[in-house]
This record gives C-alpha cells, sequence and structure tokens, in this order.
C-alpha cells in the first residue's frame, strides 16, 4: 500500500475526471458523426443527444452489473494493481490526455481507450519493469485494435446488404423515413454502447488509485460514487463536442446516407455491447471508423476516401507507443520531486 494525503488523492481524481471529459470532448464524433454528416439532426441538438445517451449507460450498468467488465481490466488486467503507485496513475493520466489533445486538435479520430492502455503501460513498465504488465490483459486490448474496425466494417456491410434486401420493395420516399428513423434508433444504442465502454476506463484508474493507497477497503471494486462520477465526467465532455474530428468522421471519409448512418451506427452498437460484455476496452473510435467504411464500400468501393483512411489508420498504429513514451516520461518526472 502507498501512502497518499488526502488532497493529493483528490487533485488525482479529478485529473482522471479531466481525463474522463477530455474523452467525451474527442470521442462525441464517434456517437454523433452520421447524425450531422446525414443532417438528421444539427450539431448543437446531436451533442446534446449524444450526451444524454451517454449518461443513460450508468442505468444499464445497474440493472447488468456484469457490464462492468472493463473497469476490472483497466484497473488490474493491464498492470498488475498491487504495483500500482500514485506516479504511475499520473504518468498513465498525462500520457493518454497529452495524445488526445494533439489528436484533436489536428482533428484526427484516435483512440483515447488506446491513449489510456498505453499511458499505463509506459508509466507501469517504468516503474516495475515487463513483469508487471498483465499479458492476457494486454494481449486481448492490442487484438481487438485490429479486430474491432475489420468486424465492424464486414457487420455494417452485412447490415447494408440485409436491409437493402428487406426495404427492396418499398418505395424511395417511405425507405427514407423508415431509415431515418431506424437511424436516430442506431445512433441512441451506440451512444449508450460509447458511454459505456469508455466511462469504465477512467472508473478502473480512480478504483485502482484507491486500492493502491488503501482508501479502497475489501475485494476490488467500482464504488458507486465513481461510476456516477465518471458518467457525469464523460458526458458533459461530449456535450462539449470535438468539430474537426466530426467532420473527418461524419464527411471526409465517405459521404453517407440515411441507410448507410442507420448500418454504421447498428454495427457499431453491435460490437462494443459485445466488448463490454467480455470486458474489453474496445476503441469506440476504431470501430465506428471501420463501420462507416464498411457502409460506404456496400455502395462502392471509390465512395471511400482511402487515403484519409489510411493516415486515421496510421495514428491509430502510433497511439499506444506514443502515449506510453509520454506516460513513462511523466513517471519518471514525478520521481525526481
Amino acid at each position: 500500500m502507498h501512502e497518499l494525503a488526502l488532497p493529493l488523492l483528490i487533485g488525482l481524481i479529478a485529473v482522471a475526471l479531466a481525463f474522463d471529459f477530455l474523452n467525451g470532448l474527442h470521442d462525441a464524433a464517434n456517437s454523433i458523426a452520421t447524425v450531422v454528416a446525414t443532417r438528421l439532426l444539427s450539431p448543437l441538438k446531436a451533442v446534446a443527444f449524444a450526451a444524454f445517451f451517454n449518461f443513460t449507460a450508468y442505468f444499464l450498468s445497474i440493472i447488468f452489473p456484469s457490464l462492468h467488465k472493463v473497469a476490472e481490466t483497466i484497473g488490474k488486467g493491464i498492470i498488475d494493481k498491487d504495483l500500482v503507485t500514485p506516479s504511475v496513475v499520473f504518468g498513465a493520466l498525462i500520457g493518454a490526455m497529452f495524445w488526445n489533445v494533439v489528436t484533436w486538435w489536428r482533428g484526427i479520430p484516435s483512440s483515447s481507450s488506446h491513449a489510456l492502455v498505453g499511458g499505463l503501460v509506459g508509466a507501469g513498465v517504468a516503474h516495475s519493469g515487463l513483469s508487471g504488465i498483465q499479458w492476457a490483459g494486454l494481449n486481448k486490448t492490442v487484438i481487438a485494435i485490429f479486430l474491432s474496425p475489420m468486424l465492424g466494417m464486414l457487420l455494417s456491410l452485412l447490415i447494408m446488404l440485409a436491409s437493402s434486401w428487406t426495404f427492396n420493395n418499398a418505395t424511395p420516399r417511405s425507405a427514407e423515413g423508415s431509415f431515418k428513423f431506424l437511424h436516430i434508433a442506431s445512433s441512441a444504442t451506440y451512444s449508450i454502447s460509447h458511454g459505456l465502454n469508455d466511462a469504465q476506463k477512467t472508473m478502473g484508474i480512480i478504483t485502482v488509485l484507491l486500492y493502491s493507497t488503501g482508501y479502497l477497503k475489501g475485494d476490488f471494486h467500482v464504488p458507486h460514487w465513481v461510476a456516477i462520477s465518471c458518467y457525469v465526467a464523460i458526458s458533459l465532455g461530449t456535450l462539449s463536442g470535438g468539430w474537426k474530428i466530426i467532420q473527418t468522421m461524419g464527411t471526409r471519409i465517405t459521404k453517407l446516407s440515411q441507410h448507410q448512418g442507420f448500418s454504421a451506427s447498428l454495427g457499431g452498437s453491435v460490437m462494443v455491447f459485445t466488448a463490454s460484455a467480455l470486458g474489453i476496452p474496445v476503441s469506440t473510435t476504431h470501430t465506428i471508423t471501420g463501420c462507416i467504411i464498411g457502409a460506404g464500400t456496400a455502395r462502392r468501393t471509390s465512395s471511400v476516401r482511402w487515403g484519409v483512411a489510411g493516415n486515421v489508420v496510421i495514428a491509430w498504429i502510433i497511439t499506444i507507443p506514443a502515449s506510453a513514451l509520454v506516460g513513462a516520461l511523466f513517471y519518471w518526472l514525478t520521481t525526481l520531486f
């Protein structure tokens, strides 16, 4: 157990919630890019819509507590929880926040989730070496980096084909009206899945901080006040929006119809809910990007701007190493004082 004065503990929790807020700000595009790009909702209404359903995930987690496995993976499944110190937590958070700010400023839809994992790995290795890594948890997270966008792309492509067959005999006007309704419903579902998966990452960080400093008694579990604080923080961040990333996600990768927006959102929802049930801190950014590409490819391959998609993929690849480096650097800085 590592002793930490209460004011410093409160300060670190505030930093964690700031990351959660930034996560919502950075990832607002995940939930609303399709509804904004298709003009189904105005940008202001869209962010309010996404923020509301981000917070709705809190009530879903109360009904199904097993959906909080992601917090356990982040808290004790990436770095051994008994080796985590306040300095490791600080380094992890700063590493993740630094990368989030850089990619948000550049309008690049990188992963907040993997930025946090990278920061945690970098700070953890700087503290205890490679022996502190929980390889099972890290491996499934890294595998999800590659699988989630590919499976999302395939699933959205199949949804496009199945729904096209279903509405084959419908008039264009009635089909458009149906897809508008289905699109808004699937976007709401994706916002819930986003809030559920992403808010848990900060829950895991705060919980392992409380555990390592002796403020959490008994078994490793997420306190209720931690859960609701994280859901509030990510919802407020989403409400603030991330307009550059929304532009990249919603318009620069491919031009979307209501049909394609519905297919991408539904495919993403299935992927992220499945990941949450399995305890995998999947990237909602990677997932929805793959789904948008899949929905665009269903129309025709040339409709996807592959150069933009390629730049996004490059950002995915370097996210964990870059945030790990910054996390390790800030861990070392804390040891100098």
